[in-house]
């Protein structure tokens, strides 16, 4: 008896202590992105790449906090001297090997990089003459020349682990280096970033674990496991949130999806400004358009109101908001006083009757790219404004590759075509020189075919001067010859918008002071509550 009374007396203890106790739960963070993710950092390029590789990557230095330029992360502090860039690194930072993060590992990561010619190459190419390990913690960039943007770039530098990758290399053709563990990189990660890989099926979802060594610290209740699904239905999306099966959905779901969600009472919103605009593209090499004031007929004649009433959401939220000029906010340069366009037909006719064109003569063809529907909405506003200033508007539906390929030659190029582009580095040259330097080969990027020697000249500027503040005036000056020559219907700035599910919270994207620019960059999971 006495036996049985002590295990049953060791039994209600037990009990007792784990009512106590409550058991831990781990805590899933499951959001999703319309194409598959690359976890490769040297590869990816697009939204889903960007946010995989900052969670599971890091770099020298990040965007900053609240407004344009960078801020330390793996390097503490750095100098310039001419041509010479050094970065002290912070001591102690480990991989998710174990591994320690040194000099060597950042000259290896660049150096791969440059030899993949994939992903974010293209900010570097020709731009770097060596780099090398000072000492473990001290790296230096030489550059060939003044290239002031070399800072921003950076944010698209993730370092990797050397020795695992290297010791998981597989033919290539990279002499010692064979494939450089380009296979090994798309199914593993080699990064020192909060999180790390667990699990990579290009189908459907990665999966990712919270990094317990990470040098940063976490949001309260950080999310243990981040699940990041591809490719589902918005219905789907929908229904998984309702059931509490799903906590953050795309940014590509149509604004009626959203509101029905809000009004369910399922979600909130979390709204990510992006440094992406998007541009109604003018092709300044093709009559009528060849003239200034015709360009500026159609820009006063384009109604914004319309198009903004398009994008709206609810009363809080739409998917867009008014630009002012080539600049979206959050970029070095962007005036935020300067008054956003407004439809204004008798400024659009009194530009008109200075052009040496006459609109009956010269039909214009606009295209809409047809993977994105919602582009025919905005076509369709053309068309109507601008047959009321006695144009004959031909509209076509354009598959995106056929409209690449179009608009790199003003022959073909058609004459209006929104095509949305966006800021790969907190600097605005990322946006700008590959859109309006007459230098840079032509892309559905420059489908403007601009040529104009003060934006030339200003762009150049902006490259070359190393003072910030002197950077903002060149780049305001920009924006303001820009908005002049009209190359673009500068429509609206895209506005991420995140239907998150309630109890869950996106710390980064509460106001403009806690954002980081450009798009993407304020989707750190370790910023990220999962209340319940």
């Amino acid at each position: 008896m006495k036996g049985l009374t002590t295990a049953l007396l060791a039994s209600v203890t037990m009990l007792a202590l784990s009512c106590a106790t409550p058991a831990f739960a781990e805590r899933v963070l499951r959001l999703d992105e319309a194409p598959i993710g690359e976890i490769d950092p040297a590869k990816g390029t697009d939204y889903a790449d960007t946010v995989l590789s900052i969670n599971i990557y890091d770099t020298l230095v990040y965007p900053k906090q609240g407004g344009p330029g960078v801020q330390p992360l793996l390097a503490t502090e750095w100098s310039i001297d001419g041509l010479n860039y050094t970065f002290k690194l912070r001591d102690g930072v480990k991989f998710h090997s174990g591994n320690p993060l040194t000099a060597e590992d950042v000259v290896f990561s660049y150096n791969r990089l440059m030899a993949l010619q994939q992903g974010f190459a293209s900010l570097f190419q020709d731009r770097v003459a060596s780099v090398e390990a000072v000492d473990p913690l001290t790296v230096k960039f030489t550059l060939k020349e003044a290239y002031a943007p070399f800072l921003a770039a950076l944010v698209r530098l993730s370092v990797v682990d050397k020795a695992l990758v290297m010791a998981n290399l597989a033919d290539g053709p990279h002499g010692e280096f064979k494939d450089y563990g380009s296979a090994y990189l798309s199914a593993n990660d080699a990064g020192s970033g909060a999180y790390k890989v667990t699990g990579q099926n290009p189908q459907s979802e990665t999966t990712m674990a919270k990094f317990d060594g990470y040098f940063l610290p976490f949001a309260e209740n950080a999310p243990d496991t981040v699940r990041y699904r591809y490719g589902l239905e918005a219905s789907t999306v929908r229904q998984l949130i309702s059931r509490g099966e799903h906590d953050i959905a795309d940014l590509w779901l149509p604004p009626e999806v959203i509101k029905a969600m809000v009004e369910e009472g399922s979600v909130h919103l979390a709204l990510e400004p992006g440094a992406t605009g998007e541009y109604i593209k003018l092709n300044t090499q093709r009559a009528p358009l060849d003239d200034v004031h015709c360009r500026l007929a159609l820009t006063h004649a384009f109604d914004y109101e319309t198009s903004n009433q398009l994008l709206k959401v609810n009363d809080e939220a739409a998917l867009g908001v008014s630009m002012n000029g080539a600049l979206p906010s959050g970029l070095l340069g962007h005036n935020p006083a300067d008054p956003p366009f407004v439809k204004d037909m008798e400024k659009a006719k009194a530009e008109l009757a200075q052009c040496k064109y006459k609109p009956g003569d010269y039909p214009l063809d606009i295209a809409w790219i047809a993977e994105v529907p919602a582009r025919e909405r905005v076509a369709l506003l053309m068309q109507a404004a601008f047959t009321e200033l006695g144009f004959t508007v031909n509209v076509t539906r354009t598959p995106w590759a056929l409209v690449s390929e179009q608009v790199t030659q003003p022959p073909t190029a058609p004459h209006a075509v929104e095509i949305a582009v966006a800021a790969v580095t907190p600097d605005p040259d990322s946006l700008l020189f590959n859109m309006y330097s007459s230098t840079v080969p032509p892309t559905w990027m420059s489908a403007e075919h601009l040529k104009d020697d003060e934006v030339d000249k200003l762009l150049i500027a902006g490259r070359t001067e190393t003072d910030e503040a002197k950077r903002g005036e060149i780049y305001s000056q920009l924006n303001k010859r820009l908005r002049d020559l009209a190359p673009a219907i500068f429509a609206y700035e895209f506005t991420g918008v995140y239907a998150v599910r309630n109890g869950v919270e996106v710390h980064n994207l509460k106001d403009a002071t806690t954002r980081y620019s450009p798009a993407s960059f304020s989707m750190l999971f370790k910023d990220i509550s999962v209340n319940e």
